[in-house]
């Protein structure tokens, strides 16, 4: 059974596979736009390589003109934060600011009473370390801390801070013997 196809050599179309779309001739106006287009770019190409020709002659370099170009001033501002990027700095710059934020962050009561010490921003820890005055402050910070661990990673990205530390009161300063010298640390400090 040879159908018209297998008759002039060609092999059959598989059923189910759409046959491909002819494409359109293309007419003489839509040539001359391409032609156009392609000019065009040709001599904005030409025209930046004489200009870079130009300014090599005349002395080299880019010339400060009216509008701005890449070698303006920044902000400080905008420069603080381009050098932020840069270096990697985003964390713990926001971080420090959140220390400078914080009874914002954790309210007036407990600002008074706790203090953040440090940040360690290793990727394993992520841990903020705060320091209380009382013990009952500091069983109030860690009652506290996973609302707080969540709103100080809304402010500064997730997953920035994982746990906070909380450290008690430290005792008071050991002092050996009845009489002290003013300004004095302890045995190791003899003769001054």
């Amino acid at each position: 059974m040879n159908g018209p196809d297998e008759q002039a050599g060609r092999t059959p179309e598989p059923a189910g596979r759409p046959t491909p779309a002819k494409q359109p001739e293309v007419s003489g106006v839509d040539l001359a736009r391409v032609a156009l287009r392609a000019a065009k770019e040709q001599a904005r190409a030409r025209g930046a390589a004489n200009q870079q020709r130009n300014q090599a002659r005349r002395g080299g370099g880019l010339r400060s003109g009216a509008r701005s170009d890449g070698r303006d001033p920044l902000a400080l501002g905008s420069a603080i934060n381009r050098l932020i990027t840069e270096r990697g700095w985003e964390t713990p710059a926001a971080v420090g600011g959140v220390m400078g934020r914080w009874p914002q962050i954790v309210g007036e009561d407990l600002a008074n009473h706790c203090v953040p010490v440090r940040y360690d921003d290793d990727p394993a820890e992520r841990v903020l370390t705060v320091q209380c005055d009382s013990t009952a402050w500091a069983t109030q910070l860690r009652l506290l801390a996973p609302q707080l661990v969540a709103r100080l990673n809304t402010d500064l990205g997730h997953g920035t801070v994982r746990m906070i530390k909380v450290l008690g009161p430290g005792g008071p300063q050991r002092r050996f013997g009845s009489l002290r010298t003013p300004g004095s640390r302890g045995p190791g400090d003899t003769y001054g």
